[in-house]
Order: structure tokens, then C-alpha cells, then sequence
């Protein structure tokens, strides 16, 4: 009985463990997990072992590659392949890529390929090695592997910009010389290249084939130069085509990468008329650093004559007003440089002559015509002449009692006494006769008043409306306009901190100066030490003033320097006491004694 009981419990027990593992199974039953197996390195292969493309070939196949199957076990469509290409040797360090999805073959076109050479830094036209390799992986870019390395020669080309002119042929004129003339636009150079590229547009004379290159530099940021007429002249006149002539130039576009490889774009060539530019006139030699001129026998820095806006001399006369010391020698030079320069003698100038020279130290007028080649050296001096003034109209009453003072190179300022009446400046004791030649005698005028533009033996100033003592300065710093300015010169005041009793900086208390004639001012005073002081010529700010141009120099006894176009104000001398001040308008110095 105790046996049959053991085994009816063994079977129940057996069910159950069945019947529970039945159950689990219903529960937890899914397909099995795929098994992927790892993949193998592809093998690289190319149809070429040597590649030279061409401009020809840029939108040709001109390598193709093939690789074996990495055997992923995967939807292969979604493979990635990336091909790498770099300088042999280098191990890939800068390497250029082409990515490939699924496929088992690309092909390289001659521009990808010179994009990828260049990017290398390889120089156009020479053959060099270069290292390829294939990297596969799933599309994660997971299970990667590396393909064999090919060996391939390969020789970038030049990958010229396209360049096009707006215009076949201009005209260019010298009233128009600003004015939009031609456009030139091309297209970007090496393409594929990522590195940044300059531009420049160079020309030369037609059919010189750019042996003497000159260039204009571009913005690259931008693929298009727009000239106007001024420089469309200029590229005419270096091409060799004189002014008011026509001759055709050439234009290309010179392009350079980052990496030093150079491309020319096709030539365009423009027919232009050109005319005769406004010539510059500089007087170089070795007065220059003396006078404050700028360096010794340099053309870059030496002074540059007035040109002579007059119809008859336009661009062929040219003169200055400037302080030459004893035995100073001196050229002419078209332009900053000395590739045209004259000298001469006895009133001629020759290409490359003489040095022209003056025996004494004085302030001269030098002219010149490089028409004619003649020149002449006189007294440089300008002065009143006019019913309104003490000379009249009478040229050799002028001198010396009418005279403006020589103040800097091109610069005159000077008093005097007007009336009503005519009037205008005068640099000679005789009329000009009209001859515009370099010797005549140049007087000045304008119809406009302070301020304006003067024209040489141009219209009376306008007629003075109220009598007296009036300031004037002959403005020629600016070659390209020379004006006057005209003030009251009925007092003159020393104004600052550093007068004894004096309130500081107060115009309208402040002492006036005594007049002396030919531009002097004087006056005796108490000054205190090491304070300032400047001269203003009225009883309130904003009339004109004198600083100083000395450096602050404290000297007592020597004359400094003075300016009107702002400055430093002067210091008093380093001792207190009563002291004499000078003011020479006319000689531009300021004495303390």
C-alpha cells in the first residue's frame, strides 16, 4: 500500500513539473537572435597606376576604383565606403575623401581629383605619388575596415578662371575720368580647391604676350572688377598707348591659392581711346630734410608743384612757392619716382640733365612747362595790388611795403589796409603779359569770398564793404586748390594763464598787442613761469589764433615758430618777470625777450 502510494505521488508531481513547463514556454516563445558575422578588410583596386587629367577632363571619369565585398551581414545598399587619397608617405594625416554608399566602384572626375591634388599642395604640371585607400563600415559607421594602399602618379593642371569684359572697346576723357568705364567678371579658379584664392586683373600692350605684366588687385571676395575711366586710362597710358590715342590693351585674371599653385584665365583685349591724365610734378634734391621737405633727393617725399589749371597750359605748366637754402640743388620728376626726371641749365630742361641749383638762400618761384622743357627760377613773394590797396594798381609799388610774408612752402599771410575798391594778389612787380610762359607773372583773383578757390590771373576779389585792416593767407598746400583766407586784423590779444594780473582765458580781458606794420605785433608784459599763452586776433573765442610750432620751446631770445591751423598752446619762459613779445605775422615767429 505504502508503494502504490510513493508512485501515485512520483506521477503527480510529475505532471505538475510538465504541465509548469509547458506553461513557461507558451510565455516566453520568439524567434531566435541572428547570428552577424564579421566582416573582412575590401580590396582596393584602380584602373590607372598613372593619371594626368587635363582642363579637357574636368567633367570626365578619369580613375575609376573597385573593392571587393566587406561581407557584412547586412542590406549591403547600406555599406559606407570612404575613399581617402593623401601624399604618399604621410600616412593620411591630410587626407582628402570621397564617401560611397552601397555600391562597390566610384570613379574620380578630372576636376574632383585636381581639387583633391591642389588641396595637397601638389604643383601644377608635376607628377607625384600619391596613397589611396579604401575605409568600409556599417552605415554607423561601426566594423570598420581598412583596404590595401595604392600607389597612383598623378598631375594636377591648371584650372584657369573664365574672364569676360562688359565692353569690346571705351572711350575714355579726362572731364569724365570718374565715370564708370568698363566691367570685367570671371568665373572662380580651381575649382574643388577649399583653400582661400587671390585674384588679380593683369594687362599688358596687345600681343606682347604679358612680358611687361602690370596688375590691379581685386577683392576675391567678389568676381568682378569695375573700372572707371580715369583707370581705364591708366592701363592704356602703361600699356604704351599715349594720351588721346587708341590702341588695344589685354586683360587676364591671374588666380593664386593658399598653396602657392598659379592659374592665368583666357586673355580678353579692349580697344581704348585714351587722353593725357593729370600729370603730377615733384621737385626732389638735397634741400629737402633742411626745409622740412621731407628726405634728401626722394621723389616719394619731396613737395609737389601747382598745377596750372589755365586752358593754354593745362598740364604742361607747374610751379611752386618755396624756401630753397644757399647752393641747394635740385630735379624735376614726373610722377614719385625717377623715371622721368629733368634737369638743365640756362632755362632748359633736358631728360635726365643737370642738377638745377640757387646761389643764395631766399624763398623762389620755380616753373616749369614739360611741353616746352623750359624752366625759370625768380623771387618767390606775393603781395597786395588793387584800388583797395595802398600799391593801387601799380605792380612796382608792391614791393616791399604791400608784401605778404613767406610763411612755408605754398603759403603766404601778410595785413595790410583796404579800402573800397578792386583788388587782388600779385606775385611780381609787372602785370603778366599774357604769354604764359614759365617766366610771365602769375596774379590772383576769385569771385568768391573767404575761403574760396583762386584762379591764376583770374577776377578781382570781391570789393571790401567795410574799410580797415584785414589778414590774408595765400593757401596753396593743397596743389589741387589754392585759396585765400581773409580776416580782421584790427587787433591782436595774448590770451592763457600765464600773465601777471591777467585773468586766465578770458579773451575780453585780456591785453592787446601794438601794431607795427609789415605784420609785427608787440607787446611788454609781466609773465609768470612755466604757465601758457596764445594769440588771438579779437575779444572773443572763435576768432582767428596763433599756437605754437616750436615744441614748447621755452627759449628767451630766439624766435619759435608759429601756426594758425591748431596747436599747442606756447609756454612762458621758466623764470617770472617783465618781458617784450614779438609777433611776426609775416615771418610766422613769435619772439619773447
Amino acid at each position: 500500500m505504502k508503494q502504490i502510494s510513493k508512485l501515485i505521488l512520483a506521477s503527480m508531481a510529475f505532471m505538475v513539473v510538465f504541465s509548469a513547463c509547458n506553461k513557461t514556454d507558451n510565455l516566453t516563445k520568439v524567434d531566435a537572435l541572428p547570428v552577424y558575422q564579421l566582416g573582412v578588410s575590401p580590396v582596393l583596386a584602380s584602373s590607372v597606376a598613372t593619371v594626368a587629367p587635363t582642363i579637357a577632363d574636368s567633367n570626365n571619369a578619369i580613375i575609376n576604383f573597385t573593392w571587393t565585398n566587406p561581407k557584412y551581414s547586412n542590406d549591403s545598399s547600406t555599406t559606407r565606403y570612404i575613399l581617402e587619397i593623401d601624399s604618399t608617405g604621410k600616412n593620411f594625416t591630410n587626407k582628402n575623401s570621397k564617401t560611397v554608399i552601397g555600391a562597390l566602384n566610384t570613379a574620380l572626375t578630372g576636376r574632383e581629383l585636381n581639387g583633391m591634388l591642389l588641396n595637397l599642395g601638389f604643383k601644377l604640371g608635376i607628377s607625384q605619388s600619391i596613397d589611396v585607400r579604401l575605409i568600409s563600415s556599417y552605415n554607423n559607421n561601426n566594423e570598420r575596415y581598412t583596404s590595401n594602399v595604392l600607389k597612383i602618379m598623378a598631375t594636377p593642371f591648371p584650372d584657369p578662371a573664365v574672364l569676360v569684359s562688359a565692353n569690346a572697346a571705351v572711350t575714355v576723357t579726362l572731364p569724365n575720368a570718374a565715370l564708370l568705364s568698363n566691367t570685367f567678371s570671371w568665373t572662380t579658379a580651381f575649382k574643388n580647391y577649399s583653400g582661400p584664392i587671390t585674384y588679380f586683373l593683369q594687362y599688358d600692350s596687345a600681343t606682347k604676350n604679358f612680358a611687361n605684366i602690370k596688375e590691379l588687385p581685386v577683392n576675391s571676395a567678389f568676381f568682378t572688377k569695375a573700372l572707371n575711366q580715369d583707370t581705364m586710362n591708366l592701363t592704356a597710358l602703361n600699356s604704351g598707348i599715349p594720351g588721346g590715342n587708341t590702341g588695344k590693351v589685354e586683360y587676364r585674371i591671374k588666380a593664386v591659392t593658399a598653396l602657392g599653385a598659379i592659374s592665368y584665365s583666357n586673355t580678353v583685349s579692349v580697344t581704348i581711346t585714351s587722353y593725357v591724365p593729370i600729370l603730377r610734378v615733384y621737385l626732389p634734391g638735397g634741400y629737402q630734410s633742411s626745409t622740412g621737405n621731407g628726405n634728401d633727393w626722394d621723389p616719394p617725399t619731396a613737395p609737389e608743384l601747382i598745377r596750372d589749371l589755365r586752358a593754354g597750359v593745362f598740364n604742361k605748366m607747374y610751379y611752386i612757392y618755396l624756401f630753397l637754402p644757399a647752393n641747394a640743388e635740385f630735379k624735376i620728376t614726373i610722377g614719385r619716382s625717377w623715371n622721368i626726371n629733368y634737369g638743365g641749365s640756362g632755362g632748359v630742361l633736358s631728360g635726365g640733365g643737370a642738377n638745377l641749383s640757387v646761389p643764395t638762400a631766399g624763398f623762389y618761384r620755380i616753373s616749369v612747362n614739360i611741353s616746352t622743357l623750359q624752366y625759370n627760377i625768380t623771387t618767390g613773394r606775393m603781395g597786395f595790388v588793387g584800388g583797395a590797396t595802398g600799391a593801387n594798381w601799380d605792380p612796382p609799388s608792391v614791393f616791399p611795403n604791400y608784401a605778404l610774408g613767406n610763411s612755408g612752402t605754398n603759403l603766404f599771410v601778410g595785413l595790410t589796409t583796404f579800402t573800397t575798391g578792386g583788388w587782388k594778389l600779385i606775385d611780381n612787380n609787372q602785370w603778366d603779359n599774357g604769354s604764359q610762359t614759365v617766366s610771365e607773372t602769375r596774379s590772383y583773383g576769385s569771385n568768391g569770398g573767404s575761403g574760396s578757390t583762386m584762379g591764376v590771373n583770374g577776377p578781382n576779389f570781391p570789393d571790401i564793404t567795410t574799410a580797415g585792416r584785414y589778414r590774408l593767407i595765400w593757401d596753396g598746400r593743397d596743389v589741387d586748390n589754392i585759396k585765400y583766407e581773409m580776416s580782421p586784423g584790427t587787433e591782436m590779444r595774448v590770451v592763457g594763464n600765464g600773465m601777471t594780473g591777467v585773468p586766465d582765458w578770458n579773451p575780453g580781458a585780456s591785453p592787446q598787442m601794438v601794431y607795427g606794420g609789415n605784420g609785427i605785433w608787440t607787446i611788454t608784459l609781466p609773465l609768470d613761469a612755466n604757465e601758457e599763452i596764445k594769440f588771438l586776433a579779437g575779444n572773443d573765442w572763435g576768432a582767428f589764433d596763433y599756437e605754437d610750432n616750436s615744441g614748447q620751446n621755452q627759449t628767451v631770445g630766439t624766435p619759435k615758430k608759429i601756426q594758425w591751423a591748431g596747436g599747442p598752446n606756447f609756454k612762458t619762459p621758466t623764470t617770472a618777470g617783465t618781458y617784450t613779445i614779438t609777433l611776426n605775422e609775416n615771418l610766422q615767429t613769435v619772439t619773447i625777450n
